[in-house]
């Protein structure tokens, strides 16, 4: 028994050795989305005063594609040595549900913390005359099945969004999905789709521009970041409309405890500082900074909220 015991804290002090000497060499952040997107804005936001606490250097290797499932799988290949990290949103939760994926979410990683709180951001292209949510579901029932909106991806966070618009208002709306954030914007600018739905990190500093109409955020309650806007539980009067998205972050299943654990206090320590505080809120973002623990429980949740509305709208994928 006195030799198990030894053994034990023996382990526990060589746990809290390396904790206390990890980093030694850069950190890998995976972003399973392409530059410009809303997962990419969070990371760059954090990342230099997060390099500064840990001490490396933090390199972000954007992996689009597929929803983000590409990357994520990437990730969940990775070594558990606590060098590489996935940096994603909620889609996370999602993808399972419509992709045949190689990884298993709850086997595959271990959570890490929530970063931030965001809601999806309706907006439209200025020239196509929407200007509130009434003159969006009015144009979609004159034209059934006419009207288009562009999202992240499949799978993402913003297709979920329009679809559960269209199951909770009865509408027929076209979906065009695009590999990331940067592209669904840009291409709602050029007015070649007249609607948006994205993260609000991705698009709020066009808003701000004038060069998107903002029409509102999906969360079941104003946004702090931009207060202006309206819920769609709001404008359309339907209280339960909620599609809140996190920004967290994920280690490679069996990353070492303590590793988990000191980079969960270096991203909730970060997150507060007031400079980084007001570049987060500038983008929409609540900071949560989360234990392990609640991130997943937030996962598992999900996973059972999203897999009934994927149910309902009758979503597939290729």
């Amino acid at each position: 028994m006195k030799r198990i015991l030894v053994l034990v804290l023996g382990l526990a002090a060589a746990l809290t050795a390396s904790a206390q000497e990890w980093p030694t060499r850069p950190v890998r952040f995976i972003v399973p989305y392409p530059p410009g997107g809303g997962t990419d804005v969070i990371a760059r936001i954090v990342q230099p005063r997060l390099a500064e606490a840990l001490g490396q250097t933090i390199v972000i290797e954007n992996r689009g594609g597929a929803g983000g499932a590409l990357g994520t799988d990437v990730a969940a290949k990775a070594a558990p040595d606590g060098y590489t990290f996935l940096f994603t949103l909620s889609s996370h939760t999602i993808n399972p549900l419509l992709y045949k994926v190689s990884f298993d979410i709850e086997r595959d990683f271990t959570p890490v913390t929530l970063i931030v709180s965001v809601p999806q951001l309706i907006a439209a292209y200025p020239g196509a005359h929407l200007d509130s949510m009434s003159d969006v579901v009015a144009l979609a029932r004159s034209q059934p099945g006419k009207i288009a909106f562009a999202s992240v991806g499949n799978g993402t966070p913003s297709h979920i969004a329009g679809e559960l618009l269209k199951l909770r208002t009865g509408i027929d709306m076209i979906h065009v999905p695009y590999k990331g954030g940067g592209p669904a914007v840009s291409d709602t600018v050029g007015g070649q789709v007249p609607l948006l739905m994205v993260s609000m990190p991705a698009a709020i500093s066009l808003v701000r521009a004038g060069k998107l109409t903002p029409l509102a955020v999906t969360t079941l309650h104003r946004n702090p970041g931009a207060p202006g806007i309206p819920t769609v539980a709001e404008a359309l009067k339907i209280p339960d409309f909620e599609v809140d998205s996190w920004y967290a972050m994920f280690a490679p299943a069996k990353t070492p405890a303590a590793i988990v654990s000191r980079m969960q206090r270096e991203v909730a320590r970060v997150i507060e500082l007031p400079e980084v505080k007001r570049k987060l809120l500038e983008q929409g973002g609540d900071t949560v900074g989360s234990t392990p623990d609640v991130l997943d429980k937030v996962v598992k949740n999900d996973l059972l909220r999203w897999a009934e509305v994927i149910r309902e709208a009758h979503i597939r994928v290729e």
